[in-house]
């Protein structure tokens, strides 16, 4: 039987994938604690043993199917449309996995979920995935990434329907997997003509509202506590309307194949609670029962 040996929260924001002397810069003579989080999540991961790493990415919107991907291999050189004068040039390639991503489809049919196996070569790359695959080392490892969309017609239950579906095409398989849910949480940007309140860009002072801050931080403590369920019950009156990234649709499948309210993975903070341009980022860890075992 397969296993989610670990899963995680985890910023993916294009400023961490800067030189370190820009970062540095830019976060008033010290580097952002994410870049160290980064080192703390790769110890968890390697210590979790996986045989594919699967990424909910929050910049691949689809619409009317949740799709995951199912190249055995992506390669190329990534540049953002979102800001290639920031982010381009990333060279990537790494090994995907086409026998699970067929097997998340089989399972959707069979309980009628509008779900999807992408296998063709050339799809699209996200920096959701790519900024994880460089920053975590994936490449060098050699596990296979597979990256699973956020679809944007959907209420927050069909993403955990979404995420039940992976879960149980895990359960039904023979791999260990570790589950990035990558991207933000509160995610409402600073205007083009905004100026920052604090020197170090990364300060929380400079997301985009104390409210926002004040939120982000109430789910971080219920993250630690492990209580998803009371995440779930506040979805509609606080969490979506603070919209955080994909609206959530990164969190919410990884949640979903967690066992939704029913979870209680506590969450390890490895980072800073820090601003990229308004959003509010982390990086949390989740011990899975079977990671426990």
């Amino acid at each position: 039987m397969g296993q989610i040996t670990g899963a995680a929260i985890v910023s993916h924001h294009p400023g961490l994938m800067q030189c370190e002397d820009f970062r540095k810069l830019m976060g008033a003579g010290q580097d952002s604690d994410l870049i160290a989080g980064y080192a703390r999540l790769r110890e968890k991961i390697t210590a979790a043993r996986p045989d594919v790493v699967l990424v909910f990415d929050s910049h691949w919107f689809t619409t009317g199917y949740h799709l995951i991907d199912g190249g055995a291999r992506y390669q190329g050189s990534y540049i953002s449309d979102e800001m290639p004068w920031y982010l381009h040039g990333v060279p990537y390639d790494y090994r995907g996995h086409p026998e699970f991503a067929l097997a998340v489809e089989a399972v959707a049919k069979e309980q009628g979920v509008p779900s999807r196996a992408i296998c063709h070569p050339d799809l699209g790359r996200q920096y959701a995935t790519i900024n994880l695959v460089k920053q975590l080392r994936l490449e060098l490892t050699d596990v296979p990434v597979v990256s699973a969309s956020c679809c944007q017609n959907c209420d927050w239950t069909h993403f955990l329907q979404a995420g039940e579906v992976i879960g149980e095409a895990i359960r039904r398989s023979y791999l260990r997997v570790v589950m990035l849910a990558s991207g933000a949480l509160s995610h409402r940007f600073n205007r083009i003509d905004w100026t920052p309140k604090h020197p170090r860009i990364f300060h929380e002072t400079n997301v985009s509202s104390p409210e926002n801050v004040a939120s982000d931080k109430a789910a971080i403590e219920l993250f630690k506590q492990g209580r998803h369920d009371t995440i779930l019950a506040n979805w509609d009156s606080e969490y979506r309307r603070r919209t955080w990234e994909a609206f959530g649709g990164h969190y919410l499948q990884m949640l979903g194949a967690l066992g939704g309210a029913d979870c209680r993975a506590r969450g390890e903070v490895l980072s800073d609670y820090e601003n990229a341009r308004g959003t509010g980022n982390i990086h949390i860890w989740f011990d899975t029962p079977e990671a426990s075992a």
